[in-house]
């Protein structure tokens, strides 16, 4: 049986890069947004319901994102509704990966684990974080949403605080090299509590 760690933090705080980090030490990593792309594209199982639920959210056999984003924006319960439908099939995807997995480490990276309760079916729990002002430089620097939508966003997540207090490590994404150290000493920990069990 595999380990399961969740990997969490709010956005710009470098958790893909930290995923990319654990996969490098031979971890296995789970990503929820590649489930959900997976899930959109053609043939993905959430075409059909989401099709059935919002006709006009489907496009060329795919859900489309800006379509949601258009339906959320015009209907409060919409959101409701799409991720009623989507977070069983994300939570099957999980399952699938984890059941596959042959890794004794597997990396579940989820932006929302604690606001979805993901966090309790972790044996663990890291959050990525940074200070503020490099976290929004970040993702300014990405170019592809305006500071409105970055402190919307921000304001959906749990504050970096308060995932950082309940979380069992916590790794600061200042320079890479300071991220890889602290990556594989969670690592080590880990293997060491798994001899011990």
């Amino acid at each position: 049986m595999s380990f399961r760690l969740g990997l969490t933090g709010s956005i710009g705080m470098g958790k893909s890069t930290t995923a990319r980090l654990f996969a490098e030490e031979n971890c296995a990593v789970w990503d929820a947004d590649a489930a959900v792309h997976r899930l959109y594209a053609e043939g993905g199982a959430a075409v059909t319901p989401i099709g059935t639920a919002f006709s006009d959210a489907v496009v060329d056999g795919a859900v489309s994102r800006d379509r949601l984003k258009k339906i959320i924006a015009g209907d409060a319960a919409a959101l409701k509704r799409i991720e009623a439908i989507v977070h069983p099939l994300v939570a099957a995807d999980r399952q699938e990966f984890l059941a596959a997995a042959n890794a004794d480490i597997v990396v579940f990276d989820i932006p929302l684990l604690f606001e979805t309760g993901g966090d309790a079916q972790m044996d663990a729990v890291a959050c990525v974080t940074v200070a503020p002002e490099i976290q929004r430089q970040r993702v300014m620097d990405r170019g592809t949403m305006s500071a409105a939508q970055f402190e919307t966003i921000l304001a959906k997540q749990m504050p970096d605080g308060q995932k950082r207090a309940r979380s069992d490590y916590v790794i600061v994404t200042d320079t890479l090299e300071h991220a890889r150290k602290q990556v594989q000493a969670v690592i080590r920990d880990i293997r060491d509590r798994l001899q011990d069990a």
